[in-house]
């Protein structure tokens, strides 16, 4: 469960809305589905390779076989899970539409939210799921706290205090794109860390917004870092992602809970090594 947890957290780096993080700095960055797809997916496609090693070396050795296990969970018929086999393939269908829909942003000139609400709407059409069912299933909690969040973000930027941090941001590094990028990288590893990559991505893209404004030469790379730096350290620790703290809960109420300290031994691991080979990454193919 660990390990699924921290795959989700280097996966969802590869696309627009594969992370919240990658949201917000797409949002913040007038970044398309595509841009993260040309400049994030080929490295996490490396990472992914990198961290199943990693789970063999921090996992592999403690698993044992269970024969009575093993043959338990070879008996399961997956189909006896499909509940509906026509909503299967309804929603199959529209989730093609969507993902081309974001594919071709360039060429449609849709946003990504326009798309996922056109999708979502068409899905309430097309099936017999009702308005209400489908609005029962909604994250209320978490739109409120986005919402609230990004008021107090926008009051930050409308005060001057953004202005102020993006201006000791440009003069501390002295406008080296290479040291405000690897900074940048490091940061957000560890401040994601610390506090759910979520508020941090929220709080630190206007700031990021304004040294890709400011600054010469190929900018763009600042977005990278900041999204690499918070999706990759957000596995450090157990409260580094929302994914973390999901798996947690299951754990718990499963009756095999997760210690925080027993996360973050090996996410710690697992951050250090994503994140440290995400630096030559950006250096080489942005900065040198």
């Amino acid at each position: 469960m660990i390990a699924e947890a921290m795959a989700s957290n280097i996966g969802g780096a590869a696309t627009l809305v594969g992370d919240p993080p990658n949201i917000i700095i797409a949002s913040r960055g007038g970044l398309s589905f595509n841009d993260f797809l040309i400049h994030m997916a080929p490295m996490v496609v490396v990472l992914m390779a990198v961290f199943v090693g990693l789970c063999w070396l921090m996992f592999g050795r403690t698993f044992r076989h269970d024969p009575e296990r093993a043959a338990a969970v070879m008996a399961l018929d997956e189909n006896e899970a499909i509940g509906d086999r026509r909503l299967l393939w309804q929603s199959l269908t529209v989730l093609g539409l969507v993902m081309a829909a974001f594919v071709l942003h360039p060429v449609l000139h849709y946003e990504p939210s326009i798309v996922a609400l056109l999708g979502a709407g068409v899905l309430v059409a097309a099936t017999k799921i009702t308005t209400e069912q489908a609005i029962a299933e909604v994250e209320w909690p978490t739109l409120v706290f986005f919402a609230g969040l990004f008021v107090m973000v926008g009051a930050l930027v409308e005060t001057g205090v953004i202005a102020q941090l993006s201006e000791a941001a440009v003069d501390a590094t002295a406008g080296q794109l290479e040291l405000a990028t690897m900074g940048l990288l490091g940061a957000s590893a560890v401040l994601s860390a610390i506090v759910d990559n979520i508020p941090y991505v929220a709080t630190m893209s206007p700031i990021v917004a304004e040294l890709v404004q400011a600054g010469d030469g190929p900018t763009q790379v600042l977005w990278w870092a900041l999204a690499f730096g918070a999706d990759l350290g957000g596995n450090a620790t157990a409260v580094g992602a929302a994914a973390n703290v999901v798996v947690l809960g299951i754990a718990a109420r499963n009756g095999t809970p997760i210690s925080f300290w027993q996360f973050t031994k090996y996410g710690l691991i697992t951050a250090t090594v994503t994140v440290a080979l995400v630096a030559p990454y950006l250096w080489l193919r942005y900065l040198a």
